[in-house]
């Protein structure tokens, strides 16, 4: 079988009717430098880049560099930049499959063995823009990290000699500087990542000139990226490229939605028009609304719905959403509780929910509800804790669902035991494995230890619980009421069994 490269593009091979396939001049210039080679970028940015391209609105190319020494290159390089994407998913209600051969990536580049030949794309005046997805560790501030080093131990040590290079090289233009869109999934991204390359700058004793020159002629952006890419498709790899009818190492799945929300000047639509070819990109002065919209939708809907779900037997998302019982609870949760906890326009929070619950839906991929209970207590802190709370200074009382879900939450950890860095513990349909910090397993091990089945045992382990103030951030028992509500749940959920109680919940 034939490998998927330029020649096979050119040999006037018969690709399937349901490919998309398109070439592009080969002389386009590369115009980006991307940090990254992994699953996600390439069926996120490196596709959208493609979209321009396939509609001559941006006409340039990738080129994509390793962050660690060990990756994709060798592979990327091999297939001349070219993978296939297959996007899956619902689409008004009817399962849909896209399949498309992606062409923006000219080259991979690895700087632990040609550090020079990543150099070069510094001096390079065609490439203007920096992409990264480095993990969400990847934007982090190494203190022995050093120039000297080649490449540096950091993503942002790596950036750093990159835009000291350029700098060097172009005499400090000022037309010279980047656009630099990180896609790492932390907080105010681009404004980390250039907090952290000037402290490098003054570990390094760079010239203060060149330090000016980051600050007002570099553009860092901050950024939000939301699509489920799935990647490699393992289990179906041979049937794939059985259809296919060539070789193809880099095939990549995600599904269909995305959304990327940028933080910066309009003037840059111009320069990157992804909304003209359709894309959900937003540009905007303040992305604090859709990250809130994400956060508490989204995340929060998993965090919330999930631990229930779990107890009850189900085993993945969408057995959640098509189950008579937890699939209204899960919806119930989103539009009776999170929708109305949220100070923003209605409109746009309704849209982006109907979004989730078609993606929650998604037949083509298996999420798993023991990974998402992974880490659940920091989880529920940031995604579910914050309805709560707004939901009752909104509305007066505390919403009954989610106040329920932390009570479900604690009683995922019921019966549990310690051992190692994770909790042996009990569910109806048999033992499973849970994984969080260990300080949080620990303490619930302990707080369960007492537990008698009694209501008032039940009221103190909700209060103890509650009172976690390095779990919280706050003493919950201040918050009017949801010591005794949740310690009621508890106390129905152990006598009652989850089944029994959910569905008089709902």
């Amino acid at each position: 079988m034939a490998t998927l490269n330029k020649e096979l593009l050119k040999s006037g091979f018969k690709f399937p009717e349901d490919l998309q396939v398109q070439e592009f001049p080969e002389n386009l210039p590369e115009r980006v430098i991307q940090f990254g080679e992994g699953n996600f970028l390439r069926a996120f940015v490196d596709w959208m880049f493609h979209q321009m391209n396939k509609n001559k609105l941006f006409n340039g190319r990738i080129v994509v560099v390793q962050p660690i020494a060990e990756g994709l290159v060798p592979r990327i390089n091999e297939q001349d930049g070219l993978y296939t994407l297959i996007l899956r998913g619902l689409k008004d209600g009817k399962p849909t499959e896209l399949k498309e051969i992606i062409s923006s990536v000219s080259r991979g580049i690895n700087p632990y063995k040609d550090w020079d030949a990543y150099l070069k794309c510094a001096e390079d005046p065609h490439i203007e823009f920096v992409i990264s997805n480095t993990t969400e560790a990847g934007i982090a501030y190494e203190k022995n990290d050093s120039l000297e080093n080649k490449p540096p131990v950091s993503y942002p040590g790596k950036l750093t000699a990159y835009l000291y290079h350029r700098f060097r090289h172009f005499n400090g233009d000022a037309a010279r500087g980047m656009v630099i869109i990180p896609c790492e999934l932390i907080d105010r991204n681009g404004d980390n990542l250039k907090r952290i390359v000037l402290q490098l700058s003054d570990d390094w004793n760079l010239p203060e000139e060149f330090k000016k020159w980051v600050k007002e002629h570099n553009i860092f952006l901050n950024t939000l990226v939301d699509r489920v890419v799935t990647g490699y498709p393992r289990d179906e790899i041979k049937d794939i490229l059985a259809k296919l009818g060539y070789e193809d190492e880099l095939v990549d799945t995600g599904e269909l939605f995305h959304l990327w929300v940028i933080e910066g000047p309009k003037e840059l639509s111009e320069r990157l028009p992804f909304t003209k070819v359709g894309l959900n990109v937003i540009w905007t002065d303040d992305m604090t609304p859709y990250r809130t919209r994400k956060v508490r939708i989204l995340n929060g809907a998993h965090t919330s719905s999930v631990p229930a779900a779990f107890l009850y037997g189900l085993e993945t998302v969408g057995e959640m959403m098509d189950h008579e019982v937890m699939g209204k609870y899960t919806r119930q949760i989103i539009y009776d509780e999170i929708i109305p906890s949220i100070d923003l326009d209605k409109g746009m929070l309704t849209e982006f929910a109907d979004s989730v619950v078609e993606r929650f839906q998604n037949p083509y991929i298996k999420h798993y509800l023991i990974s998402i209970l992974l880490n659940s207590s920091s989880k529920f802190k940031t995604r579910v804790l914050p309805s709560i709370l707004e939901y009752k200074k909104l509305n007066g009382k505390l919403p009954e669902k989610l106040t329920f879900s932390m009570a479900a939450l604690i009683a995922v950890y019921k019966d549990g035991h310690v051992e190692g860095s994770a909790m042996k513990t009990m569910r109806e349909k048999g033992e499973f494995t849970m994984k969080d910090d260990l300080p949080a397993l620990e303490f619930f091990e302990n707080v369960w230890e007492s537990f008698d089945g009694s209501k008032e045992s039940a009221a103190k382990v909700a209060e103890r619980v509650l009172a976690n103030t390095a779990m919280w951030g706050e003493d919950l028992n201040n918050v009017e009421g949801l010591a005794e509500k949740v310690g009621d749940y508890l106390y129905q959920i152990t006598k009652d069994g989850i089944k029994a109680t959910v569905e008089k919940l709902i």
